[in-house]
């Protein structure tokens, strides 16, 4: 049976919604910029012999509409490829790597683009908005807050939930999600803030390394700017800092901004093939596919997705969470990612050790993708072996891959 194997990897810059640095960008450019650059860091092969190009995206609305990875496609020029849009929410493309993986094995295909992409600033209902955070002593976190809340105001304007009661919204406010686990869980603010400042920390240190250089392609807007770092890293935070935040969706809750996702636009991508594939094009594969996993639970206590899911997918490949060198939860909520690991039996010192998504973002499309790209090139970095993956999903499921590391 042939295996799955990754032979490179690209993302944009992740930029802050409405006021970042990428808000004027479409998602099909956006897209089409990353899905270029990881194809050209293959040049021995043809684009045109792709046999599907797959890209998640987990609102396809507005300009995310129709099927945007076709929009892609035919923007590279690449008018004789396949391609489909999938929404799994927030592992949209942790699915398109899933689907590639199996189209692989099936012997349905030898190469496939497994891409993400989300432009939060480009929601019509979002974007009309106009949020507009005070200017106060932790300004540098209230933008987050105030445009999560925004949001799930006004979802109805562009989710069309039930209004008939017959049916319930799986898609409640995901704050509130956090704060359910959180609660059940005996997740403490206190841990949570502990959490949201070390994924802060660990982002500066790794930005100022230049371990996200190496995977960032850099960006050239119409006025001539370049942007090659994310926008989300605040420098210097402190426990301190963040310990006087106000909760966002309970009064007496503890989900703040500074333990939570920020709203972001980015893209990221892959490129699948099998190793028949690659050796005929004389490539060494960065990593082979092991196995994937998915699982579902309540969709008010989505956040602990992870858990059942990295069960199924350890136990596909037969293997312990011993055997993983590093994990990368994404880091929608610290109220999920903390039960998350504790139940999953990670430590701290294998989770997220470059940061995460309450430092980097979460443009929930392209996450998958991001974290795939972040995962290898800290296996690279660290020179280990086998890494997981995994994420909880809106709507109540939760994703898993794991990766092995060849070169």
């Amino acid at each position: 049976m042939p295996e799955a194997v990754i032979v490179a990897t690209a993302r944009s810059p992740i930029g802050r919604a409405v006021k970042g640095s990428l808000k004027d960008v479409r998602p099909d450019d956006l897209a089409a910029l990353v899905v270029r650059a990881a194809l050209d860091k293959v040049p021995a092969f043809d684009a045109a012999e792709l046999d599907d190009l797959y890209l998640g995206c987990a609102e396809p609305h507005d300009e995310h509409s129709g099927n945007l990875a076709r929009r892609v496609a035919v923007q590279l020029g690449l008018d004789g490829v396949p391609a489909v849009t999938v929404n799994r929410f927030c592992a949209s493309s942790t699915q398109t790597a899933r689907m590639a993986f199996h189209a692989i094995k099936a012997g349905e295909g030898s190469a496939f683009v497994s891409a993400g992409v989300e432009c939060v600033s480009r929601y019509k209902a979002f974007g009309s908005a106009g949020v507009d955070p005070s200017s106060t002593q932790n300004a540098v976190f209230a933008d987050a807050v105030a445009r999560t809340a925004k949001t799930a105001e006004t979802n109805e304007t562009w989710r069309d939930p039930r209004l008939d009661g017959l049916v319930p919204d799986i898609y409640i406010s995901m704050g509130q999600t956090a704060e359910n686990v959180a609660t059940s869980r005996g997740a403490s603010r206190a841990v949570q803030d502990e959490f949201g400042v070390r994924s802060q920390n660990l982002a500066e240190a790794a930005t100022k390394a230049g371990f996200f250089s190496r995977e960032i392609t850099p960006l050239t807007l119409p006025d001539g700017t370049v942007v090659s770092t994310d926008d989300g890293p605040r420098f210097g935070t402190t426990l301190e800092g963040v310990a006087g935040l106000k909760p966002v969706f309970r009064p007496d809750g503890t989900v703040t901004a500074g333990n939570c996702c920020p709203l972001n636009d980015g893209a990221a991508a892959v490129v699948i093939m099998s190793d028949s594939k690659a050796r005929s094009l004389g490539l060494t594969p960065l990593a082979r596919i092991v196995a994937t996993g998915v699982s579902a639970l309540s969709p008010e206590i989505m956040g602990l997705g992870p858990v059942e899911a990295s069960r199924r997918v350890l136990a596909l490949a037969g293997m312990s969470i011993g055997d993983i060198d590093l994990v990368e939860i994404n880091e929608a909520f610290a109220a999920q990612v903390v039960p998350s690991a504790e139940e999953l039996g990670i430590p701290w010192d294998k989770l997220n050790v470059h940061g995460g998504a309450i430092a980097l973002g979460h443009p929930f499309g392209s996450t998958g993708a991001r974290i795939m790209t972040t995962l290898l090139n800290g296996l690279q970095t660290r020179d280990e072996t086998f890494g997981l993956e995994t994420m909880c999903v809106g709507g109540g499921q939760g994703m898993a891959i794991i990766l092995e590391r060849l070169s």
